[in-house]
């Protein structure tokens, strides 16, 4: 794929090539540097207008630069020219059209060449290069993706709704992943979610991941980040994610031999000092590149081929990356750019300060919370069905929420977190992604946690100073959006249960609920209920 070239393909000339290489895009098998020369330059700068666009979490900061560092010298071992410019070089310009027109000149450069962005508005920065140093400019496709955008298009055609599944089903289709025959998956059926669905069990102690210890460059780079973005959210003291191609194989490795045999069972638990339990964590490593989305699932297939994991396992895991991934992304280049500005719900209300602090006395919520604090992850049940969830429950204003989600995780970027939650979290996409709103009470999260058993609120009440918020919440969003929510077939039963009970009851939940949203924005915690704020 080529685009935003206004000057058409790159011509033979006597300057170099310049090859740009952002820092989300440190792999070897780059479209951009395809065809490298001898007399190639690669040009990787750190610049301030990537680390501040949002307020990213310490450690993404310092894994993308670490990474970078470490690419950049990879590539330098092959005996390739690398033009990398520092944060702190007294010269940087702090953004990407700065650098590459800086670097343009100063290597008398006859084109640039780079392979296409994961975000719409580095896209459009890219479009301007072109005029900005008056040379030609290909942005080639990044095939680090396993459906080319192209592909995506055609596959949505005019269809009204984007379902995962049936996509998921052409991605194994075409890839042969998991399948006995062109249309015949192993095991007789797609999708084995309904096996990965228990709680943690008693006397289950999930094995702690690899962690890597920062070398002597990831731990210059935390000193920079810690000097240069003091106030950024999160801390660095935890920082262990693999910044290398070899750490990250080495993550998956990892995985593979000890968590993927439970990761299909528990991958929807949640519990109390069990940040990662059976998940991967290599989902930092494949968006900045060090770790290819094909090995990762090639790797949990010869596991169950070997007999060394269950297939609901497997499968759950390949849905993940081959489904889940491929599909946001494909939707975030499909409805761009207008998709982000859609707000179905009408949801208007400030984000609550805990999402920042952590400090409230719902346990789900403040485990998802200091944990992302310190970690920079969580996985996707707290994202969707715990922080998603409040925020969908309690209205709160789909830009806020998006952009606390792009800022606290090692993994995010926004062609993957933007259709996560605005579509799958806010519904606030009108149903673009999901079929229903992922909307739940506190029975959810007690079936699938421990969080209920010490916390301050009752998770089986739904009125009364001890009440659970998530269980007046929800019954009070259902009320709500009840005229809407009616024309959907997947709410028809939660919509009959609310026309059943007794008014009173409702009309009690619904006040509570007014109470605890009011308090919400005035930082105030409702009378008897606690500090949640």
């Amino acid at each position: 794929m080529r685009g935003g070239s206004a000057r058409g393909a790159p011509r033979e000339a006597a300057g170099p090539n310049l090859r740009v290489v952002l820092g989300d895009q440190c792999s070897d098998t780059l479209s951009a540097l395809d065809g490298l020369g001898p007399d190639d330059v690669v040009l990787m700068a750190e610049v301030r207008a990537e680390c501040t666009y949002v307020r990213h979490h310490k450690q993404k900061i310092a894994l993308v630069l670490s990474a970078m560092r470490h690419f950049a010298a990879r590539l330098r071992q092959r005996g390739v020219t690398v033009d990398y410019v520092t944060l702190d070089d007294p010269a940087n310009t702090h953004t990407l059209a700065g650098e590459v027109a800086r670097a343009a000149g100063r290597h008398r450069a006859a084109c640039i060449l780079c392979t296409h962005p994961g975000e719409w508005r580095v896209l459009q920065d890219m479009r301007g290069w072109g005029e900005a140093t008056g040379l030609p400019v290909e942005i080639r496709e990044d095939r680090r993706f396993v459906c080319t955008l192209d592909r995506f298009r055609a596959w949505a055609g005019t269809r009204k709704q984007l379902r995962m599944e049936f996509f998921y089903r052409e991605m194994r289709r075409a890839t042969g992943l998991l399948m006995e025959a062109p249309d015949q998956p192993v095991g007789g059926q797609w999708n084995f979610d309904q096996d990965n669905r228990e709680r943690l069990a008693k006397g289950v102690v999930p094995p702690a991941p690899l962690r890597f210890p920062p070398d002597a460059e990831t731990q210059a780079v935390m000193a920079l980040v810690a000097r240069e973005f003091p106030d950024h959210f999160g801390t660095l003291d935890a920082f262990g994610w693999p910044v290398t191609a070899e750490d990250a194989a080495a993550a998956l490795e990892d995985f593979v031999a000890h968590r993927l045999p439970d990761f299909g069972t528990y991958q929807d638990a949640m519990a109390e000092g069990e940040p990662t339990l059976f998940h991967a964590l290599i989902a930092a490593a494949l968006n900045v590149g060090i770790l290819d989305p094909r090995d990762a699932c090639a790797a949990a297939e010869r596991a169950w081929r070997a007999g060394e994991a269950p297939l609901n396992a497997v499968e759950g895991f390949i849905r993940q990356i081959l489904g889940w991934r491929e599909y946001v992304r494909g939707v975030y280049w499909l409805r761009m750019p207008e998709y982000r500005a859609t707000n179905a719900l009408e949801a208007r209300r400030r984000l609550p300060w805990f999402y920042w602090s952590g400090e409230t006395e719902m346990a789900c919520l403040r485990a998802a919370i200091t944990q992302t604090r310190d970690l920079a992850y969580a996985h996707h049940i707290q994202r969707l069905m715990v922080t998603g969830n409040f925020a969908l429950l309690a209205g709160l204003d789909p830009a806020e929420v998006n952009e606390w989600y792009m800022v606290v995780y090692a993994d995010a970027y926004e062609w993957v977190e933007l259709p996560n939650t605005h579509g799958m979290a806010l519904h606030a996409d009108g149903g673009v992604m999901a079929s229903k709103p992922y909307a739940a009470s506190g029975a959810y999260i007690n079936r699938m946690s421990d969080h209920c058993r010490g916390c301050a609120f009752d998770v089986k009440a739904a009125t009364g100073a001890r009440a659970c918020p998530f269980n007046f919440l929800y019954w009070d969003f259902v009320a709500r959006h009840a005229e809407r929510l009616g024309k959907n077939p997947r709410m028809a039963m939660p919509l009959r249960t609310l026309a059943r009970m007794d008014p009173q009851k409702v009309r009690a939940m619904r006040d509570q609920a007014r109470s605890f949203l009011d308090a919400l924005e005035t930082g105030a915690a409702p009378a008897g209920q606690g500090r949640l704020l």
